[in-house]
This record gives structure tokens, C-alpha cells and sequence, in this order.
């Protein structure tokens, strides 16, 4: 019993720990390369100026074209309610708000006060999501999106606007994870949610091994084959083994001031959806 507890509480002191030294220190992670905030700020922002155009087809790349039907899930576990105004924050491309949409028109097509705000700090990748919507969807659709070039550790909104929040593979490439989480709390309205979808940490130790060799052997080679980007998609790579695990993330959310947050793992935790709550009061 001893060595149980003793175990348990080695994990929260070595998370505690983890997550002070990142709050302290300027020194943060560029894929598995240590660089200061402000270089991994330029070289993320860098990474998607050039991927921005080939973003769908990395994703596709990245999960084998699996991140079409998480998507869907995301926003069907998300379960918007009539009228729901959404920040899609890291939304560049467009697919999250996409999702959003064909889901309010389809549960409530007599709606006409919902709403989602698209927010990315990068502009190629909002270029690319704005010529996507004029190209792909209804005009009744584009009605509905409004894209705002904005950082996710300052968010240029009010207090209490919004009624969900949500990010989809992008908070990993944040560079305080903490800092976006306390503004996506600081904007939804008070009982409103919280959700992330992100690529995770694998449960299955053999599966794992195959992943591994199939994310640095081979998607950089694919990204090199298919957008004439090795170091981009390498990045993208580390990047995920740099993330929390699922259950640091889960205290990571709830030191934001979240409640009832818990995690579904997709694919055996290739990917993960977190959600939370902020307070009624």
C-alpha cells in the first residue's frame, strides 16, 4: 500500500513540477529542439505559413484520413444547443466551423442566431479557409462564420462571450498551453464548454511502436513527397510527443478553473477530446 501511495504521489509532484518549470521559464520546445518563446512563436508561425496550403492533405497524411470522422465526432460529442455562438480557436482552414455549421442546419434548421467566430493567428492559414468557404459553401454558410486573425494566449474578445470554445490540433503548437487555456475560460460564458481535440498518447505499448516508426519514418517522407516539406512535417511529429498526456492535460484544464473535465481517447489515444466546464457563477 505504501509503495502504491508513494507511487501516486511521485506522479503529482513530478507533474507539478513539469508544468512550474514551464510556467517560470521562457524556454519552451520547438518539436524536440529547445528554443525561447519567441522563437518557437516564429518558427510555428513559419511552419504554417508554409503548410497552409497542403493543411488538409497533412492531416490526411498524418491520420491516415481518420481526422475527417474525428472531426464529425468532435462536434457531435460538442452537442451545440440552439443559438450557439462558438469560438473555433486555431480554426484556419475552416473544417471545425464546417463541421459546426452542417450540424446546426441539420439538428436546428430553423436557427437563425447561431453562429461561429473562426480565430487563428496565423493569416495564410485564415486565407485559406476564407477562399475554401467562398469556393465550397452556400452563401446562407459564409453567413454564418465570421474569421478573425487573433493569438490564443490574448484573445481579442470580451469576457463571457461565448457559449463553446473549442480547438482542434492546434493547441500543442501554442507556446504557453496554459496562458490559451486561462483565455478560453476567460471568454465562454459562465456554464458554457470547453472542448480539444488533439493528437494524444497512445495506451497500447506495441501499438505505439508501430505509430512511432510509421510518424518519424514515414510522415516526413510523405510530407516531403506531397508538399515539398520534410522539417515542417518532422515538427508536426515531435511536436505530438511533446504534448501533455492525457491525464496531465486533464490538470491542466482544470488549473484554468474548468470543472467536470474528463477525456475520451479516439484510436486507442492516437487522438483525445477533453472537455470541460467553466462555473455557473
Amino acid at each position: 500500500m505504501t509503495s502504491v501511495l508513494s507511487t501516486k504521489y511521485h506522479h503529482l509532484i513530478h507533474r507539478w513540477m513539469s508544468l512550474s518549470r514551464r510556467m517560470v521559464s521562457n524556454k519552451t520546445h520547438f518539436g524536440f529542439e529547445s528554443v525561447s518563446a519567441e522563437e518557437k512563436s516564429t518558427k510555428v508561425n513559419q511552419v504554417f505559413t508554409s503548410v497552409a496550403n497542403s493543411y488538409d492533405l497533412m492531416n490526411d497524411v498524418m491520420s491516415l484520413g481518420i481526422h475527417r470522422y474525428w472531426k464529425r465526432e468532435f462536434i457531435t460529442r460538442l452537442d451545440p444547443l440552439k443559438g450557439t455562438v462558438l469560438l473555433d480557436m486555431c480554426g484556419g482552414t475552416g473544417d471545425i466551423a464546417h463541421q459546426f455549421i452542417t450540424h446546426m442546419r441539420d439538428t436546428f434548421p430553423d436557427d437563425k442566431l447561431f453562429k461561429v467566430i473562426v480565430c487563428d493567428i496565423n493569416e495564410e492559414m485564415l486565407k485559406v479557409g476564407q477562399n475554401r468557404a467562398r469556393e465550397e459553401w452556400s452563401g446562407s454558410d459564409c453567413q454564418r462564420i465570421e474569421w478573425v486573425l487573433g493569438d490564443a494566449m490574448s484573445l481579442p474578445f470580451e469576457d463571457n462571450s461565448f457559449d463553446a470554445f473549442t480547438v482542434a490540433f492546434g493547441l500543442r503548437n501554442v507556446v504557453h498551453i496554459e496562458k490559451a487555456l486561462s483565455e478560453a475560460h476567460r471568454v465562454l460564458k459562465p456554464g458554457a464548454i470547453f472542448s480539444c481535440l488533439e493528437f494524444s498518447q497512445l495506451q497500447n505499448p506495441l501499438f505505439a511502436k508501430f505509430y512511432d516508426f510509421y510518424s518519424f519514418e514515414m510522415i516526413p517522407v510523405f510530407g516531403e513527397i506531397v508538399a515539398k516539406d520534410w522539417k515542417s512535417y518532422q515538427y508536426l511529429v515531435e511536436s505530438i510527443r511533446q504534448f501533455p498526456d492525457q491525464n496531465e492535460f486533464k490538470s491542466m484544464i482544470e488549473s484554468a478553473g474548468f470543472r467536470f473535465v474528463d477525456y475520451t481517447n479516439l484510436l486507442r489515444g492516437i487522438a483525445s477530446i477533453h472537455t470541460g466546464f467553466k462555473n455557473d457563477c
